[in-house]
Formats: structure tokens, sequence, C-alpha cells
């Protein structure tokens, strides 16, 4: 499969015509990036919508102490800057690297601007816009309302739907899970030990089967 066929392939855009004069031009582009390396850093102006063909990135915020807080991940089929591309203030607020190598469509805000008179096109970037909003209220939700033990509950019970099990394998370290929760680790592991005393959860390394909730 050549580079057109591969972007053509890809869900967001397979039905839109004119693709190909636009991949011609280079204003859609298909670029493959290392574990680790930084995609975008706070501050950076967003000038593409960024779909995610295959790997997985995290957005995250550093604080001052140095302490990092994971807001986002994208995973394959994300959009990553349908929310900023058009604002008047359009530069990302996170930080974002890839959590596993990955491959990426980078399409140019002059060939958004053509595809957006493509209706399918269209209700699927409302849809990414939705997602952003929906990951936003629940971030909100994590830090305002609730405790850590009830954050943690709510994640496990989360991938236990996801994965259709008790037991649940989390995706990450148990230090990224504490950036995700946006506490130290030593507050998480004394919680989940705390946890696993009161009978709520087993701990078996990444693998956490849940007793109660």
């Amino acid at each position: 499969m050549n580079e057109l066929e591969f972007i053509k392939s890809v869900p967001i855009i397979k039905s839109v015509n004119g693709i190909e004069s636009l991949v011609s031009q280079g204003k859609i582009i298909i670029k493959k990036y290392s574990k680790g390396e930084t995609l975008y850093n706070q501050g950076s102006l967003c000038s593409s919508l960024d779909i995610v063909v295959t790997g997985s990135l995290t957005a995250y915020s550093l604080t001052e102490s140095g302490s990092s807080t994971i807001m986002f991940e994208f995973k394959k089929d994300s959009i990553i800057g349908a929310n900023l591309l058009f604002a008047v203030n359009n530069i990302y607020p996170l930080n974002i690297y890839c959590s596993s190598e990955c491959r990426l469509i980078h399409i140019e805000k002059t060939a958004v601007e053509i595809l957006l008179h493509d209706y399918d096109f269209v209700m699927l970037y409302i849809k990414s816009l939705s997602q952003n909003s929906l990951g936003l209220n629940h971030k909100i939700a994590m830090f305002s309302r609730k405790t850590l033990r009830q954050n943690i509950i709510e994640y496990l019970i989360q991938q236990s739907i996801a994965q259709h099990s008790q037991t649940v394998y989390l995706p990450f370290s148990k230090k990224e899970f504490a950036d995700y929760l946006g506490v130290q680790r030593p507050s998480l592991f004394r919680e989940m030990k705390k946890m696993q005393l009161d009978g709520i959860i087993i701990i078996n390394n990444r693998n956490i089967t849940i007793i109660k909730t």
C-alpha cells in the first residue's frame, strides 16, 4: 500500500473527495515518531490537524515543582488539535509525547478548511471535539469532587468494562498511573495498599482484581 492509499484508508478521510490533490501538494503528510519523542511542547503553535494512525500519545501538564499530570491519551484514530486549530489563541496548553512508536497523519490548516466542506468529515471532526470536551470534563470532576480512592475505583471500573474482566491489567506503569490521577507516586501506593487491606482490590504487579466497589 503506497502513501496515498494508506491515507485514504483512514476512517475520517477515506470517503472525502480531492485527497489526491492535497497529498500531492504536501498539505497532507504521514510522519513516524519514536517512543518517547515529543510531538508538541506546551506553548507550541497548533498549525495542523493530526490523526493517530498507529501507536499512542500522552498529553501532560508540568508544574513548577517538576511533577506531571497526565491529562489525555491519544490512541489509534484519535484526532489531535481539533479544538485548537481555529482558535484565536491556538497554542498547545499541554506537552504531548509518544508513549509508543507512532505514525501520524498531519493535515495543514488550509487543507482542513477544504475538507470541512465534506459532511462526513465535519461530523467526525465534531465527534472529536466532543470527545475532547468529555475528557476535559472528566479531569475537572476528578480533581474537584472526588477522593483519590474514588478516582482509583472509577478508573478500575472503566477498565474492567473495557477489558471485560474483574481483573484489570494496567495499561501503564504505576508511576504513569499516579501522573494520570495527578498525585505523587507514594500517595498512590499508600492508598492502593490500604484498599487491598480493606478487601477492595487484590494487586499482583499490573494486574488488579476488583473485589468490591
